[in-house]
């Protein structure tokens, strides 16, 4: 069975093919297609909604059919269309949710709607590289969301963790933006980061402490406000600071990693997780994906730790189809769709 997935949510518009057995719950990715605005809104240092918008509108189409070109299918091939209906940027979403319900009149078939952060979750599902034992912790990390949550072998999801202000990759941004380091500021504040660590002193003259807020917390929530408030404060008071770029990058990363980190193990061992998962725009981070790796290998017992192929961490349309074909279960479910096809589209 083919399943077109398309994603809108933000600034990537993207189109996707898959084709998975409904009884084994085995697919495979045939396209992955997506058009970036990051040239788009770097001069504006983040996103602007409008302008996202309108670029959809534009690429919309053409994405899709460059998927199904990809994968070498028609459209009469598609059992269904699966589509992100949020969180997201509105305008955004209407553009991918339009597109979908208009393909869906043409093409007479049912619409799949996908919730974001359970694409990210899903994307663990492509091609895993080892097997996936229940239950399942996953830490879900990107620029509008920080979550943690516990998966069953149902795929029934609870989250038990969330952010309660900021987002993780909001605090990359906001931090790269504070140093004039660019936009998207996650890969910026990496790259300084990265170089430190290569070249880092033994004893430094005025060393960097910055807070790891709600660390020690009763709870598996989050926050990330006060470390950017942090930032702020120490980059106000030093006068060279320009000069140390690298040093800032690297020990503010480490904060944001150390609480991602103690939260996540915390969760695992609170649920007995037998699987570790990381998902999300931020899991491309490499620091954090080796860092995590090793922790769930030194305080976990026996448990796996599983982490996207890059190519599916960011916003992807890959992700939206593959948790479309976990929501389908057996052909009875699927008629029910189809029936109920045209209600979607009022």
């Amino acid at each position: 069975m083919y399943i077109l997935g398309i994603e809108t949510s933000c600034d990537e518009t993207a189109a996707s093919v898959i084709k998975t057995d409904e009884k084994q719950r085995h697919f495979s990715v045939l396209s992955n297609i997506i058009s970036s605005q990051i040239e788009i809104h770097k001069k504006y240092g983040g996103v602007v909604p409008e302008v996202a918008a309108r670029e959809h509108v534009l690429n919309i189409l053409p994405v899709v059919h460059e998927a199904l070109a990809k994968a070498k299918i028609k459209p009469k091939q598609i059992k269904a269309i699966s589509v992100t209906k949020g969180p997201g940027l509105i305008t955004s979403l209407m553009t991918g949710i339009e597109t979908a319900r208009a393909l869906a009149f043409a093409w007479q078939k049912p619409i799949i709607e996908v919730n974001h952060i359970s694409g990210h979750i899903h994307a663990n599902f492509i091609n895993p590289t080892s097997p996936i034992k229940f239950p399942v912790m996953i830490l879900t990390v990107s620029g509008g969301h920080t979550n943690l949550v516990l998966m069953n072998r149902n795929h029934k999801i609870k989250i038990v963790g969330e952010t309660r202000d900021d987002a993780a990759g909001e605090a990359y941004d906001k931090g790269a933006k504070m140093m004039g380091l660019g936009y998207p500021g996650g890969p910026a504040v990496a790259k300084y980061a990265a170089e430190y660590k290569k070249n880092r002193p033994k004893i430094s003259d005025s060393p960097l402490d910055f807070p790891r807020p709600m660390i020690n917390s009763a709870d598996l929530d989050f926050s990330f406000s006060g470390l950017k408030t942090s930032l702020l404060y120490k980059l106000q008071k030093d006068k060279v600071w320009k000069r140390r770029i690298p040093e800032y990058c690297y020990e503010f990363q480490q904060a944001i990693i150390d609480i991602l980190i103690s939260k996540t193990i915390k969760a695992a061992r609170k649920h007995e997780a037998k699987t570790v998962m990381l998902s999300g725009g931020v899991s491309a981070n490499d620091e954090l994906r080796a860092q995590l790796d090793m922790a769930v290998k030194a305080k976990l017992d026996k448990a796996e730790f599983l982490v996207p192929a890059k190519e599916y961490t960011t916003d992807n349309a890959a992700m939206i189809a593959a948790a479309a074909a976990f929501s389908l279960k057996g052909m009875a479910n699927f008629k029910k769709l189809k029936v109920n096809a045209s209600l979607q589209l009022k």
